[in-house]
C-alpha cells in the first residue's frame, strides 16, 4: 500500500502514515527499510498488519545526479493534513511537543486545545488546568466582592458583580474542562465517553477523580503517542 507520512518523532522513533485507503497506520523506527528516520509529507510504500505499517520504503528517494545532468524540477506536493479519516486515533498535534509548566499547560488548554477532544493529556497537564481554573475562579470572585463592596451591593440580597464574574468564568471554562478530562481519560487507554460517569452524583465524580490520578500508559495507544514528559 502507498501513503504519506503524517508525523514522525525522531527522539521516540514513532510515527503515523496516512494510507491511500483513508486509514492511519502507526510505525516505529524498526519498520523503516534501510534508514533510521523519515520526514512529514514523504510519500512511502508499506506493508500493513492490522493498523501497523511494516517495511516502509520511501517513494521520494532520488538517485544522485550525474555530473552535467540538469536538476530535476519536482512539483510541490500538498501534504496530507490531520483531516485524513481515522478509525479513532487522535490528531498528533493535540499533545504539546515539549514539557511545560503547570501554567503553560493551562494556557494551552484554554487556547490551542480549547475544544480539542482528541489525543492524550498527561497528569501534569490535567492538574495544571484544574489548579489555575480554581485560582481564576477565586480571583474573579474576590474582584467581584471588592467591586460590590465599593458600590454598596453587598447590602443587597444579590451581589451583582461577584455572581456575574463567577458565572462568566465557569461558562468560559466548561468546554476546555471537558476537553482536557476526555484527553486525560484517553491517556490511560479508555474511551472519552467514560466522562459521562460524571453525571452520576458523587460516585461518578469519584471515578473521574481516580482516572485523573492514574499514570499515563507508557506506550502508544489508540489515541496517540505517549505525551512528552509523561511519568
Amino acid at each position: 500500500m502507498r501513503g504519506e507520512v503524517l508525523y514522525f518523532d525522531p527522539e521516540r522513533g514513532i510515527g503515523f502514515i496516512g494510507g491511500t485507503d483513508g486509514n492511519r497506520y502507526h510505525f516505529d523506527r524498526s519498520d523503516l527499510s534501510g534508514r533510521a528516520t523519515t520526514d512529514k509529507g514523504e510519500r512511502v510504500e508499506f506493508v500493513t498488519a492490522g493498523n501497523r505499517a511494516h517495511s516502509v520504503v520511501s517513494l521520494d528517494a532520488r538517485p544522485e545526479a550525474e555530473p552535467g545532468d540538469a536538476p530535476e524540477i519536482v512539483p510541490r506536493r500538498q501534504t496530507i493534513g490531520t483531516s485524513v479519516p481515522t478509525t479513532g486515533q487522535a490528531a498528533v498535534v493535540s499533545s504539546p511537543l515539549s514539557d511545560q509548566s503547570l501554567f503553560g499547560y493551562f494556557r494551552t488548554s484554554i487556547s490551542g486545545n480549547y475544544a480539542n477532544f482528541r489525543g492524550r493529556a498527561r497528569r501534569k497537564e490535567y492538574w495544571g488546568f484544574v489548579l489555575f481554573f480554581a485560582l481564576t475562579v477565586i480571583f474573579v470572585t474576590v474582584a467581584g466582592v471588592v467591586i460590590d463592596a465599593a458600590l454598596g451591593n453587598l447590602d443587597s440580597e444579590e451581589p451583582v458583580f461577584t455572581s456575574l464574574f463567577a458565572v462568566l468564568v465557569v461558562l468560559a471554562m466548561i468546554v476546555p474542562a471537558l476537553a482536557v478530562t476526555v484527553r486525560r481519560i484517553h491517556d490511560i487507554g479508555l474511551s472519552g465517553w467514560f466522562i459521562l460517569l460524571g453525571l452520576i452524583p458523587t460516585f461518578g465524580n469519584l471515578i473521574i477523580l481516580v482516572f485523573a490520578m492514574i499514570p499515563s500508559q507508557k506506550r502508544e495507544n489508540w489515541w496517540g503517542p505517549v505525551p512528552v514528559g509523561a511519568a
